[in-house]
């Protein structure tokens, strides 16, 4: 039969879409049920062909974008209360997570807060030093992560010498004071332009034109409070798939004198780190206009 099909190509959306039915017409022939475990999803992959690695790496990104979806008026107006990245990166397990640990506690100013068997939880790094770190932006660094309650690292080996990274930041104490904050602030607003119509209703024109001001930022308040909080999660989305990037290319170097090291002794570094970077900035020639 095969040798009877015409010689024709198949672009890139066409094979997709063939292919996903392909695997639907399998799956179809199969009594799976209303649902299937993981291994007996791996069994069917490779019945077909597919590579286990891919699979797993479907199936965590589809647990990571499920528990993203967040549904609801205020997820669609001040965002979701978790912020989500994934990827496959390539090195073992205790590797890519002493990776992970170096950048949290040198390029996030975080701290553990559990260790458990299948994942680590980082919150803000206490202390004077640790904020003096932040506030002064040591290696200039924005700290953005140190804003969200706390970091969830989840590490699962694929196969050798690959990982599936998924990192996720809880911002739901910051939307919780997004929300509080404009509701707040709108209700006092409408409530003051209502006070000064209702005291200059029928005596003062311009009086009356003047409370609608109030009334006008009151009703812009919730729009300003969700566009800051949308945008701070934004930054936090950039700061995890920054951590995805580095560990991607092999930026993250493990020092785990580093890591044992005293918060006195690790501020000194950023320090020497941030000076070094300055002086070697003064050193580059300046750039001329137009070149």
């Amino acid at each position: 039969m095969a040798d009877n099909l015409p010689s024709r190509r198949i672009d890139r959306e066409a094979l997709e879409r063939i292919i996903q039915r392909a695997a639907e017409l399998q799956a179809g022939e199969m009594d799976t049920g209303e649902s299937m475990t993981e291994s007996e999803l791996l069994k069917l992959g490779a019945d077909v062909g597919i590579d286990g690695r891919f699979l797993r790496q479907a199936m965590y990104e589809q647990s990571a974008g499920g528990a993203a979806g967040e549904k609801g008026l205020i997820a669609r107006w001040f965002g979701p209360h978790h912020v989500f990245a994934s990827r496959v990166v390539a090195g073992d397990k205790a590797h890519v997570e002493d990776a992970i640990a170096q950048w949290m506690t040198d390029g996030e100013a975080l701290a553990v807060k559990r260790r458990m068997s299948d994942r680590t939880v980082w919150e803000q790094e206490k202390g004077f030093l640790a904020n003096m770190k932040r506030g002064f932006g040591v290696g200039g660094r924005p700290y953005h992560l140190a804003r969200a309650l706390d970091v969830t690292v989840v590490v699962t080996p694929l196969e050798d010498g690959f990982c599936h990274v998924e990192l996720s930041a809880d911002v739901s104490q910051l939307r919780t004071g997004a929300v509080g904050g404009s509701a707040g602030g709108s209700a006092a607003l409408l409530l003051t332009g209502a006070v000064i119509e209702a005291l200059a209703f029928g005596i003062s024109l311009p009086l009356m034109v003047i409370a609608f001001a109030p009334v006008a930022a009151g009703l812009a308040v919730p729009l300003i409070v969700a566009r800051a909080q949308r945008r701070r999660n934004g930054y936090m989305q950039l700061a995890l798939e920054q951590i995805l990037d580095r560990l991607e290319h092999g930026e993250i170097k493990p020092r785990h004198r580093n890591l044992e090291a005293s918060p006195i002794a690790r501020f000194a570094d950023d320090i020497r780190r941030a000076i070094t970077d300055g002086i070697e900035q003064g050193r580059r020639p300046p750039r001329r206009l137009g070149s």
